[in-house]
């Protein structure tokens, strides 16, 4: 059986965010590979969260998907897991 390619993700995060440390947890659990972007020292990504209508971090873009914060339920759907 041939394997499912996986989305791709991304997560905007800050170093100081429990929610953001969660969500990277939770991706290599379940062996999700994905990219992680520093808002505070990318401006132009913490910008384009703002315009998604995302106030804070986590924010998760799975494919053309953006999640506001640590919602487990979507991201899961959102990835068929």
């Amino acid at each position: 059986m041939e394997e499912k390619k996986q989305k791709s993700v991304t997560l905007y995060s800050s170093p100081s965010c429990i929610w953001c440390t969660r969500a990277k947890n939770h991706f290599r659990k379940n062996d999700i590979k994905f990219r992680t972007i520093d808002v505070t020292k990318d401006i132009k990504s913490a910008n384009d969260c703002a315009a998604q209508g995302c106030r804070g971090v986590p924010v998760v873009k799975v494919g053309s998907l953006w999640i506001c914060g640590f919602d487990k339920v979507k991201i899961d759907r959102a990835l068929g897991i």
